[in-house]
């Protein structure tokens, strides 16, 4: 294990899809949202399929066990992409950034529902702060009375709430896939599903982009097969609870990029609630290096010596 490595791999995974949702928001006034999910899943497949050649892992990287799942965590993980998307065209981005903090906070609670996955009072409480933060960074988009002018803004935080509670969904199904798909083949075939749902959306209005556009889409789907490789290999190089806590630099990049290309100012309440998002997603993070730590204690001293 090499954690310095890892860490740089995540940091890097972490700028590639912020400046790749960047890329996305910069077409929304003009690029329907299936549209979208298609340019960057397309564009994402031969970039994986690179990967996997030069790793020499085409022939096995890509073999299936369990089809099924691949397509219920496609269709799931598809939604969450186009709920996202349609949500960056409302919203500024940090704030669909910090909604979205909401996506690892349903997954505890999701996979102890449909996994059975032990959660006790600690994780509970954490969850629990974290949902609040996410409440408080909504606060001014649900208070708005109906017709006061900012029903696009409300519409839009649903819309990335929405895609945040598919992403947690979709997480779920990925948990289950990894005792016995290699992540090569849950990412290939993530890409090709969402390719091919994005498609039924053409009737709702696809156009063909200005070249300025098609230039920005293009881009985003090749940065999003490269993010994918650096995430996939931030934990080979190191444990998840090590490079876990760095996806929340994303903020950071985000608050940075919507200042400086968008003319976005964030407000206190969103930064109040998306620092409280940020601490209870530490402090879940925390509790489960220490918890796997102990397991790991617990398994030495049981293992027989000489």
């Amino acid at each position: 294990m090499r954690p310095m490595r890892g860490i740089l791999y995540k940091l890097a995974s972490v700028v590639t899809f912020i400046v790749m949702a960047a890329l996305i928001k910069a077409t929304a006034d003009h690029v329907p949202p299936g549209q979208a999910v298609f340019f960057r899943s397309l564009l994402a497949m031969p970039v994986i399929l690179v990967w996997l050649a030069l790793r020499r892992e085409l022939r096995t990287g890509l073999k299936v066990k369990k089809p099924m799942g691949h397509i219920w965590r496609g269709v799931v993980g598809t939604l969450a992409m186009g709920l996202g998307f349609a949500g960056l065209g409302y919203l500024p981005l940090p704030e669909v950034t910090a909604i979205g903090y909401a996506a690892p906070l349903l997954t505890v609670i999701f996979a102890a529902m449909f996994l059975g996955e032990e959660v006790r009072l600690f994780r509970i409480s954490a969850v629990a702060l974290g949902l609040v933060g996410v409440l408080i960074v909504l606060s001014p988009r649900l208070t708005t009375l109906p017709g006061a002018g900012d029903d696009a803004a409300t519409l839009g935080a649903m819309l990335v709430l929405g895609g945040a509670v598919f992403a947690a969904l979709a997480q779920v199904f990925v948990r289950k896939l990894v005792n016995t798909e290699k992540t090569a083949a849950i990412v290939f075939y993530f890409s090709l599903t969402a390719t091919l749902l994005s498609l039924v959306t053409l009737p709702f209005g696809w156009v063909i982009p200005a070249p300025k556009d098609a230039a920005l889409l293009i881009l985003a789907g090749l940065l999003g097969g490269v993010g994918q490789i650096l995430l996939t290999s931030s934990y080979r190089e190191a444990d998840a609870s090590v490079v876990a806590p760095f996806d929340y630099a994303s903020m950071l990049f985000a608050l940075a990029i919507g200042y400086w290309v968008f003319d976005e100012v964030p407000t206190g309440t969103m930064l109040l609630g998306a620092s409280i998002v940020v601490a209870a997603g530490v402090l879940i993070i925390w509790r489960e290096r220490r918890l796997g730590l102990e397991r790991a204690r617990q398994r030495k001293a049981m293992t027989p010596h000489g």
